[in-house]
């Protein structure tokens, strides 16, 4: 995390989605996957595109932790997920929801 990316906390058990101007594709040009906005493109490598993927508006951040640890057995991914979700949430990449809400 750069000194630009700043972190902000936020509910564990709120529902991810991304943000409404986004829209997350894979990008062959790239190898890898983007978020696409109005005014350009974000690059996801590696870990930050496997995240994002699994973001469906129906998730939790736990949920989110459970579903990496699944797919990558024996890694411990809870720090890593926590530090690139608050900094995406705080660029407006992921946005919350409580559970309740539709």
């Amino acid at each position: 995390m750069t000194s630009s990316e700043r972190r902000v906390a936020f509910d564990p058990d709120a529902v991810l989605q991304l943000g409404k101007q986004f829209r997350l594709q894979w990008e062959p040009t790239q190898d890898c996957h983007v978020l696409l906005y109005p005014e350009g493109m974000v690059q996801l490598q590696g870990g930050a595109g496997e995240i994002m993927q699994r973001i469906d508006g129906q998730t939790t951040l736990h949920g989110l932790i459970s579903a990496l640890e699944q797919a990558f057995p024996g890694t411990d991914l809870r720090e890593d997920v926590l530090e690139f979700s608050e900094v995406a949430y705080a660029k407006g990449w992921i946005q919350t929801r409580s559970a309740g809400e539709g």
